[in-house]
């Protein structure tokens, strides 16, 4: 199971690591039952120290590494969060109304709202 984090993602993790000159920063991403559509996921930035390794899934991004050893982007799900991720990518996105990070492409969603958090697995 795995998930691929966007070079857009991975650019503006590192940018937030730097900022914070946190190395240890990390994307959790998780999903729970509610939105408009069923599930909605949910995301925070957390310390990749604070995480449990019995219960969640580690993702780095090698290639974004390459321009800085100091920082890989990462980003983290528990298990039943990523059996419903799994094959999505983690993107930023940055539109006019805000910029975000987002999940795109969930291989089992039928459906989304506009909202762009919420979908409906098939």
């Amino acid at each position: 199971m795995s998930i691929t984090i966007s070079p857009r993602a991975a650019h503006r993790l590192q940018a937030i690591s730097e900022s914070d000159k946190n190395p240890d920063l990390a994307l959790r991403v998780s999903v729970e039952s509610g939105g408009c559509h069923g599930f909605q996921y949910l995301m925070s930035l957390v310390s990749a120290k604070e995480i449990d390794a019995g219960e969640d899934t580690l993702f780095e991004n090698e290639e974004a590494a390459r321009g800085n050893v100091d920082y890989r982007p990462k980003v983290v799900m528990d298990e039943p969060s990523l059996e419903l991720l799994k094959g999505s990518t983690i993107d930023y996105t940055m539109e006019l109304i805000g910029s975000q990070f987002k999940v795109t492409g969930i291989p089992g969603a039928k459906s989304s709202c506009g909202c762009g958090t919420s979908f409906d697995i098939a």
